[in-house]
């Protein structure tokens, strides 16, 4: 194993402890730890808890392809969550480099209160070889030019289904976007329909700047009008809400838009 790939892997337990902390913290526990990480087999590791906590099955699945997205080695999982009272597996779900190879089921279901682990098994990842290394430090160069021919048809992405975003997860923030509410440490914060709109755009694409003229267009045009200074005072009234959360914020991209900004 190169030295990079042992940071890599430390970096990984550290993602998964901020799993645990996260799901704590959604189900209003903000006392209790979350132990130490545990490796229980090769390329898979527990996520141990001291106290027991409930847990939404969306905002777990979002919680951990959201932070496992920083991890480079974690491209596909599997991911158990056992009940420590009788061992039983209360929820399972894996997650793939293409998406459309997902298995998540049950979603929208909270679970009882209980002690649980989770167990992520990832898959295991091969190792470069000098000749593939040789192979790689051409890519930069390609992937260069790839950019500058295709930056000016890049599409623009459309807004999934509601069916896998009505509960989405903001750093410690599960935002309901089906009901128009945010919730924090067991608060409960509404929103607004229009508020609901532009949330869930910036919700879909984190840590992306979103053109203006593309959140106007999405949330009003079929209204038939389009009114610049509105998008801002929305922007602003949606940083308030957001406020109890400093790991989260909308900031200004100038001259292009916004971007909703979640530190990991």
């Amino acid at each position: 194993m190169t030295g990079s790939d042992d940071f890599a892997i430390s970096r990984r337990e550290v993602l998964l402890r901020k799993i645990g902390h996260e799901l704590l913290l959604q189900s209003g526990d903000s006392k209790s730890r979350v132990l130490p990480v545990k490796k229980i087999a090769e390329n898979e590791y527990q996520i141990r808890f001291e106290n027991e906590f409930t847990f939404q099955t969306d905002s777990l699945v979002n919680t951990t392809r959201r932070l496992l997205a920083n991890d480079p080695l974690a491209s596909d999982y599997v991911v158990n969550v056992i009940n420590s009272g009788n061992s039983s597996v209360a929820y399972g779900y894996a997650i793939s480099k293409n998406k459309k190879d997902d298995i998540v089921a049950c979603i929208g279901r909270k679970q009882p209160k209980a002690y649980y682990m989770i167990n992520i098994k990832f898959k295991p990842t091969g190792i470069i070889t000098a000749k593939n290394r040789y192979l790689l430090g051409s890519l930069p160069f390609l992937a260069f030019v790839g950019f500058i021919f295709l930056r000016s048809v890049k599409p623009r992405r459309a807004l999934p289904d509601g069916k896998y975003t009505d509960m989405l997860t903001l750093g410690a923030v599960l935002f309901d976007a089906k009901n128009r509410k945010l919730i924090i440490n067991g608060k409960t914060i509404d929103l607004t329909g229009t508020e609901t709109r532009v949330l869930r755009i910036f919700a879909l694409f984190p840590n992306e700047t979103i053109e203006r003229s593309r959140l106007q267009k999405e949330i009003w045009e079929d209204e038939g009008v389009i009114v610049g200074r509105s998008l801002d005072m929305f922007i602003s009234k949606l940083r308030k809400k957001l406020e109890f959360d400093p790991n989260i914020n909308i900031v200004v991209i100038r001259g292009k838009g916004y971007k909703l900004e979640i530190s990991s």
